[in-house]
């Protein structure tokens, strides 16, 4: 394609200066010059091609004059160049120190001065150097002032400073003028200060940027709304935040989690189980399983029914059936709660199932039994081998996987995989 291009220029181009020499010959023009008693007659063909050569000559000199000096230019570019190659890739390797002086060398160069700076701060403040960091940014605000900014925030949150962090984004915020980094300082500088309702204005500017990853992202606002919620001081005010939140939020089971939690703890049980109950048509999860089986006494009886119809659609669900046994043990049905928690034990072991089946053999009167069972989820929490119970039952525990149809919210069969 290339070559057709070429080919189809150079009959232009012929073209053209066919017709031009036509038009040339019939009136080639007169050029006269009288200088100082001489005069010097051509046509006007000549007078231009005259003054082509004489401008070639020209620029052809000039830079044979200017050749020296750009060669020494040259060598700077590319020795500056190469030592900010050479600082990035020691930077990455961990060899900060010398990272930090190729890089300060490199910014020497006017063009890459900029980047080198920065990169110089961060090589200097993983070399324990927080101060030099400081002043090479003080350097590097003259010449990127935003990633400067950006950068020394960065460092305040990880020296621990966070509120400063916050505080030195916060003009930009306030007027919507940060970058996507600098949204992402901001957002986890106000996280970690305790100002969750200023971090979640980093959320919808993240989201139009789209330079933030799906995965990090949705673990962002997660964090982020989870925070929010949390920050609530009564029951009144988490209701109206609650409400207020986007739809998409109030789906997210981390937001969902973090609401059933305050709302129990300010005693909106009810609210707490209705939101659970929708999230879990939408979507299974284990973790909002957990946290609907500890929500306390109240209401038991009725969320302990709804959690057994569960179990006939998710029978090797551990996290449901350890749910279902502390609950149980709640309300005393010892029976019911021991052969599903060592269901869920033989399944997948976890230290709320061994602790409620330790408060299943302290209801039986069994304390050497439960004190094993106690044994095992501080073992199992410190990442130890338990220790095997004794056989209480005669029967083999079945956890082979059992066939269940599952639907979604469409009531079309989900594929197991």
């Amino acid at each position: 394609m290339k070559l057709w291009r070429w080919i189809v220029g150079l009959i232009l181009v012929a073209v053209i200066a066919a017709f031009a020499w036509h038009w040339v010959a019939d009136d080639p023009g007169y050029v006269l010059i009288h200088l100082r008693g001489t005069n010097v007659q051509m046509t006007v063909v000549t007078a231009v091609v005259i003054l082509l050569l004489a401008w070639a000559a020209i620029t052809a000199l000039v830079a044979l004059i200017r050749w020296p000096f750009g060669a020494m230019t040259r060598r700077h570019r590319n020795l500056s160049r190469r030592r900010l190659s050479d600082g990035l890739v020691s930077l990455i390797e961990g060899r900060h120190g010398e990272a930090e002086r190729d890089l300060n060398r490199a910014a020497r160069y006017p063009s890459v001065r900029g980047p080198a700076l920065l990169a110089a701060a961060e090589a200097a403040e993983r070399h324990g150097e927080s101060t030099r960091a400081l002043e090479t940014l003080d350097q590097a605000a003259q010449e990127t002032p935003r990633a400067a900014r950006v950068l020394r925030a960065r460092l305040l949150r990880r020296a621990g400073k966070p509120a400063d962090a916050a505080t030195l984004l916060a003009p930009e915020a306030n007027s919507g003028a940060l970058t996507p980094a600098g949204w992402i300082e901001f957002a986890e500088a106000s996280l970690a200060s305790g100002d969750a309702r200023g971090a979640v204005r980093a959320i919808e500017p993240l989201q139009k940027s789209g330079e933030f990853g799906s995965r990090a992202f949705a673990e962002l606002e997660s964090r982020i709304v989870t925070a929010y919620i949390a920050s609530a001081p009564d029951g009144a005010a988490l209701a109206a935040l609650w409400s207020q939140l986007p739809k998409g939020q109030r789906r997210l089971p981390a937001a969902v989690d973090a609401y059933a939690r305050q709302a129990a703890r300010h005693g909106q049980i009810m609210a707490a189980m209705d939101e659970i109950e929708t999230s879990l048509r939408r979507e299974w999860s284990p973790t909002l399983i957990a946290t609907y089986g500890g929500m306390g006494a109240e209401d038991i009886d009725q969320r302990l029914r709804k959690a057994e119809a569960w179990i006939d659609t998710h029978p090797n669900d551990a996290a449901l059936l350890t749910a279902v046994g502390r609950m149980c043990v709640r309300v005393r049905l010892w029976g019911k709660a021991k052969p599903l928690l060592e269901r869920a034990l033989a399944i997948e072991p976890s230290v709320a199932a061994w602790e409620a089946l330790g408060d299943v053999y302290v209801g039986e009167e069994n304390p050497a039994i439960a004190q094993r069972c106690y044994r095992n989820a501080l073992a199992l929490a410190r990442g130890e081998v338990t220790e095997a119970l004794p056989e209480i039952r005669t029967g083999r525990i079945d956890t082979r996987v059992t066939a269940v149809e599952e639907r979604d919210q469409h009531g079309v069969p989900r594929l197991s995989p």
